[in-house]
C-alpha cells in the first residue's frame, strides 16, 4: 500500500470531517480576499483621497488576519483531535510519527490550497457587491466594476501560506507530545465532566456575578465626575475591562453550574428528559468550556459595542451637521457672504439671509450647574459663553429677566449638568445681570461661536447692556454669524457646487451644511463599513466555533441517544431537550455579550453622536438574528445524529 493510496483513501474516508475544515478555509479566504481587493480597486481612489480610506482598509485587513488566523488554528485543532484515533492506528501498524506527519501534510496541502483557490474565487465574485455597499454607505457616486487584483492575490497567498505553516507546526507539536495510548483518549478527555457542584464553585460563581455587576456600576459612573483626572479615568476603564472579563470567566466557571444546581435542587433531583438533555448536559460541560465561552462573549460584546458606536455616529451625522451649521451655508465675513450671494444671483438661485451678532460674556453658573470635573473654587463654574439677542431669532420673544440656553446636548449634560431652571449671572465689566434660565436643544449659530458651551439667547435690552459692558479681551475674532438658506430645495446641490468653487478668505470661517453632512457620513460610513466587516467576521467565527463544538458533543453523546431511543423515547422527545440545550449554549453567551455591550455603549455613546436607542437596538437585533442561524444549524445537526443513533 503506497503513501499516495493512503492519502487519497483518507481524503475520501474523512470527507465528513473535512467539510468543516474546508468551509472554514473557504470562508476565511473569501472574506480576506474580498476585503483586500478593495484596497487596490481604482474605484476607491475617491474615498482614499477624501477620508484616508486606504489607511482604514489596511488597518482593517491587519485585524482580519488576526481573526481568521485564530479561527483557522482553532478549526484545525478540532479537526486533528477528531483524527487522533486514526493517527494512533497508523502508529500501531508501524508508521513512524514523521511518516504520519508527511501524510497529514500532503492531505492538508491538497485541501488547504484547493480551498484557498475556491475561497479567492468566491471573494472575487462578491468583491463588486461589497464595494457597492461601501459606496452606498459613504454616499460616493462612483462606478463599481468587477476587477481582479494581482496585488490582492499575491498578498492573500502570502498571508495564508504563513497560516498554513503555523497549522503544520501545530500538528507536528500535537503528534510529538502524544503517545499511542493518549491518542485514543484525546476526544474523551477534551470535556471535563464534574458531577458535583462544590462549595468553592458556588463561591466563585457568586464572586463572578459580583465582578460583572461591579464593572457595570463603574461604567455607569465613568463620566459622572467620580473620576476627575486622566489617570483615574484610565484606571477606571482598565478596572471595568478586567472586572467584566474575569467576572465572565468565573460566571461560566461556576455561576451557570451553580444556578442550574439550584434549579435542579428545587426539583429534588427529579428531571424530565428535556431537563436531562439541557440543564444537566450544560452543567457538566460549561466548566470545561469556560475559557472558550469567555473569549466568544468578549469578542461578541466588542463587536456589538463597536458596531453600535459606529452606527450611532453614522446615524447621527445629519443631525450633528445641522447642529454645527444651522443654515445651509454659514459665514463669519460679510465679504465672503456677498461674494457667494452674487454667485447665487448669477445662477438664478433664490436665497434667504440671516444675521446674528454674537458677543462673549462671562456667566456664573454656580446656582444651576453640577460641574463634575472642576473643584469647588468660587470661579469654578464661571464660563465664557456666546450671547445673542432674541430679535435675531424670529420665533423668540423673551422677557427681560429670562435667558434661553440653546444647543444643550447629552454630551454637555454629562460634563456640565445644568438644571432646567434657576438663576445665572452675566458678569460684565461694570454690572452683574441676573437671569432665570431654561434649556433648549435647538442651535442658532455655528460651532465656531459655541466653543462647546450653550449659546444664551436674551432679550434685546439685556443684549444691548451686555454689549456695551463687554470685555474686549474675551471676544472672538469674528462676532457676526451670517447664514444663507436656499429657498428652493431642488437647487441646493447646485448652490453647494458654487460654494465649493468660490475662493473665499483663508482665515475666515465658512461652512456648507450639505458638505459637512456628506463628509461626516463618508468618514463614519467607512468606519462603520470596516467595523461591520470585522464584526461580521467576529460573528461568523464565534458562531462557527460554537457550532463545531456542538457537532463534537453530539457525536460524543450519540451512544446516549441510542440508549434513550431503545428505552422508548421518540426523536421528538429528544429534540425538545436538544432545542432547550442550544437555547442555553448559544443564548447565554449572546445574552451576556449583549449586556456587556449595552453598558459599554451606554457609558460613552454621547461622545459619538446624538442618538442612542435606535442605532443600538437595530445592531443588537441584526446580530441576534445572524447569531441564531448557528443555533438552528446545531439543532438540525443534532436531529440528524438522533435519527442515525438507532
Amino acid at each position: 500500500m503506497s503513501i499516495n493510496y493512503i492519502i487519497l483513501r483518507n481524503l475520501k474516508k474523512n470527507a465528513k470531517n473535512y467539510y468543516l475544515y474546508v468551509f472554514a478555509l473557504i470562508f476565511s479566504v473569501a472574506l480576506y480576499f474580498a476585503f483586500v481587493t478593495l484596497q487596490y480597486d481604482p474605484a476607491m481612489d475617491e474615498i482614499k483621497g477624501s477620508i484616508k480610506g486606504g489607511a482604514a482598509m489596511r488597518a482593517g485587513s491587519v485585524l482580519l488576519v488576526v481573526i481568521v488566523s485564530v479561527f483557522l488554528l482553532y478549526a484545525n485543532n478540532l479537526f486533528i483531535k477528531r483524527r487522533s484515533k486514526e493517527i494512533g492506528l497508523f502508529q500501531l501498524i508501524g508508521l513512524t510519527k514523521n511518516r504520519i506527519f508527511r501524510i497529514l501534510t500532503a492531505e492538508n496541502f491538497i485541501l488547504y490550497f484547493g480551498s484557498m483557490l475556491v475561497g479567492m474565487f468566491v471573494g472575487f465574485s462578491f468583491s463588486k457587491l461589497i464595494i457597492m455597499i461601501l459606496f452606498k454607505i459613504t454616499g460616493v457616486e462612483s462606478g463599481a466594476a468587477l476587477r481582479f487584483s494581482t496585488q490582492a492575490f499575491i498578498q492573500t497567498v502570502i498571508i495564508f501560506l504563513a497560516i498554513y505553516v503555523l497549522i503544520m507546526l501545530m500538528n507536528y507539536a500535537f503528534m510529538k507530545r502524544q503517545s499511542i495510548l493518549s491518542l485514543f483518549r484525546v476526544l474523551s478527555s477534551t470535556e471535563e465532566k464534574v458531577k458535583k457542584v462544590s462549595v468553592w464553585e458556588m463561591i466563585l460563581g457568586v464572586f463572578g456575578l459580583a465582578l460583572i455587576a461591579l464593572g457595570y456600576y463603574i461604567s455607569t459612573r465613568l463620566f459622572s465626575g467620580d473620576f476627575i483626572e486622566m489617570t483615574q479615568l484610565f484606571l477606571a476603564m482598565v478596572g471595568i475591562l478586567g472586572s467584566v472579563i474575569l467576572g465572565t470567566y468565573l460566571f461560566y466557571k461556576g455561576s451557570v453550574r451553580f444556578i442550574f444546581y439550584l434549579i435542579r435542587r428545587q426539583k429534588d433531583g427529579y428531571l424530565n428528559i428535556n431537563e436531562v438533555l439541557s440543564l444537566s448536559s450544560i452543567m457538566f460541560r460549561m466548566k470545561s468550556n469556560a475559557l472558550l465561552l469567555t473569549i466568544i462573549t468578549t469578542v461578541s460584546a466588542l463587536a456589538i459595542g463597536l458596531l453600535s458606536l459606529s452606527y450611532i455616529a453614522y446615524y447621527s451625522a445629519e443631525r450633528s451637521g445641522r447642529n454645527d451649521v444651522p443654515n445651509d451655508f454659514a459665514f463669519t465675513l460679510q465679504a465672503d457672504a456677498d461674494k457667494f450671494k452674487a454667485a447665487l444671483t448669477s445662477g438664478g438661485i433664490p436665497y434667504q439671509e440671516t444675521f446674528i451678532d454674537v458677543i462673549q460674556v462671562r456667566a456664573d453658573f454656580n446656582q444651576v450647574m453640577d460641574n463634575r470635573f472642576d473643584n469647588d473654587a468660587p470661579d469654578a463654574k464661571v464660563m465664557i459663553i456666546g450671547v445673542i439677542s432674541d430679535t435675531s431669532v424670529n420665533k423668540l420673544d423673551l422677557p427681560e429677566g429670562e435667558t434661553l440656553l440653546t444647543g444643550y446636548s447629552d454630551l454637555m449634560q454629562t460634563f456640565f449638568a445644568i438644571h432646567n431652571s434657576g438663576e445665572i449671572q452675566f458678569l460684565g465689566q461694570q454690572e452683574v445681570i441676573p437671569q432665570q434660565i431654561r434649556l433648549e436643544r435647538e442651535h442658532f449659530v455655528s460651532w465656531y461661536f459655541r466653543g462647546g458651551f450653550p449659546i444664551a439667547v436674551v432679550d434685546q435690552t439685556v443684549f444691548e447692556r451686555l454689549k456695551l459692558d463687554a470685555d474686549p479681551e474675551i471676544q472672538k475674532k469674528y462676532s457676526t454669524y451670517i447664514g444663507v438658506d436656499i429657498t428652493d430645495a431642488a437647487k441646493l446641490n447646485e448652490a453647494n457646487a458654487i460654494f465649493e468653487k468660490l475662493e473665499l478668505g483663508p482665515d475666515s470661517i465658512h461652512e456648507s451644511q450639505l458638505a459637512l453632512i456628506r463628509s461626516q457620513k463618508q468618514t463614519m460610513g467607512l468606519i462603520m463599513f470596516v467595523v461591520g466587516f470585522l464584526g461580521l467576521t467576529f460573528l461568523m467565527t464565534s458562531g462557527c466555533i460554537l457550532y463545531f463544538k456542538q457537532m463534537d458533543e453530539s457525536e460524543e453523546e450519540k451512544p446516549n441517544y441510542t440508549i434513550l431511543r431503545k428505552l422508548g423515547f421518540t426523536q421528538g422527545d429528544l429534540l425538545k431537550g436538544i432545542q432547550a440545550k442550544q437555547l442555553f449554549n448559544f443564548g447565554i453567551p449572546l445574552l451576556v455579550g449583549l449586556l456587556h455591550s449595552y453598558f459599554a455603549v451606554k457609558s460613552g455613546w454621547f461622545l459619538f453622536g446624538t442618538e442612542l436607542w435606535t442605532p443600538m437596538i437595530l445592531v443588537m437585533l441584526l446580530y441576534t438574528a445572524l447569531y441564531s442561524i448557528f443555533a438552528i444549524l446545531s439543532v438540525l445537526y443534532y436531529k440528524r445524529v438522533i435519527r442515525e443513533s438507532l
